[in-house]
């Protein structure tokens, strides 16, 4: 297993970015297929960003898939 640190922000116009999920270390196992979901509120944005600031298994960021959801 190994652990990431990372940042979701978002943007209703690609310039201005705020926090959606604040900075944190993030577990991902194999055990579970490296799979982590975060969770944040509803928020009015189209673009999002992820920032990945550690990595405890290599110097650099991992990232495989993003899917994104959101109730009616």
């Amino acid at each position: 297993a190994r652990t990431q640190t990372l940042t979701v922000t978002g943007s209703a116009d690609g310039s201005a970015y705020t926090a959606l999920s604040a900075s944190a270390a993030r577990r991902f196992d194999p055990a579970t297929g490296n799979a982590v979901t975060i969770t944040f509120p509803q928020a009015p944005v189209r673009y999002l960003r992820v920032q990945i600031t550690a990595n405890t298994a290599w110097p650099a960021a991992q990232l495989s898939g993003l899917s994104v959801y959101a109730t009616p």
